[in-house]
């Protein structure tokens, strides 16, 4: 059984964590408020089973989720309590550099989250890699500046996913139908310099290329053209 940690690296399943975490606060409780040790095998019981039973890797944060929901289910609320805080204090320490882990987990080339965000993308290739680090800075700056806190937090309860926040800091867009006909037909204007309407299919289909390339530039994602729209264009030629 596989676990999602934060760096998006893909480990095993350690019990052990999870016991280990739940005693260190039950711990720093009076004795009076403790779990016993049978109890905490059963909490770590539990939390094994519910994660055998998801179709796919949970995340930290998800079992955390899960050893809060544990150990208040068992009554023992200041351990509960004592655990909270321990997640918040290390959450802000996390917030202080948060890019670190991911990137050198893509140099490693073990980042399953970027591998399940965009298959099209090998992050075995220098280029991709390069991509990918630009993308953790900009994951990082969304959620901490950009989205609305209770998006990001909502992003990273797995409540909702917000998608391609590895390029929102540069507010581009994703994906384009281009108005290849509208450009070609009146006219358009590429690095400056406009563009007539092309006389025959051969030119309309470079001014094609260029405005593919100049819109390729300009955001990410792929792009969906009408062949239909240069067709006219065929006729143009024929007739020359």
């Amino acid at each position: 059984m596989k676990i999602i940690k934060r760096s998006g690296e893909e480990v095993t399943f350690d019990r052990n964590k999870i016991y280990v975490a739940i005693s260190k606060a039950n711990e720093r409780v009076d004795e009076k408020f403790r779990l016993t040790d049978a109890k905490i095998n059963s909490i770590v019981d539990d939390i094994e089973i519910q994660c055998h039973r998801e179709d796919h890797a949970l995340n930290v944060e998800e079992i955390q989720d899960l050893v809060e929901t544990g150990i208040m289910e068992h009554g023992a609320y200041q351990v509960a309590k004592l655990y909270i805080t321990y997640r918040y204090e290390h959450e802000l320490k996390r917030r202080k550099n948060t890019t670190d882990a991911q990137i050198l987990s893509l140099l490693e080339e073990n980042n399953e989250e970027v591998k399940q965000e965009n298959s099209n993308k090998n992050p075995t290739v220098v280029s991709v890699q390069r991509d990918y680090m630009a993308g953790e800075v900009s994951k990082d700056i969304t959620k901490r500046f950009l989205l609305d806190p209770e998006i990001a937090q909502a992003h990273e309860e797995g409540l909702i996913h917000f998608h391609d926040a590895d390029y929102f800091a540069q507010h581009m867009h994703n994906c384009d139908l281009v108005n290849l006909e509208d450009m070609l037909q009146n006219g358009t204007v590429i690095s400056g310099t406009k563009i007539d309407r092309p006389h025959s299919f051969s030119t309309a289909c470079n001014i094609a290329t260029q405005i593919i390339a100049q819109v390729a530039s300009c955001q990410y994602g792929g792009q969906s053209i009408s062949l239909a729209h240069l067709a006219p264009f065929v006729d143009v030629s024929r007739q020359k």
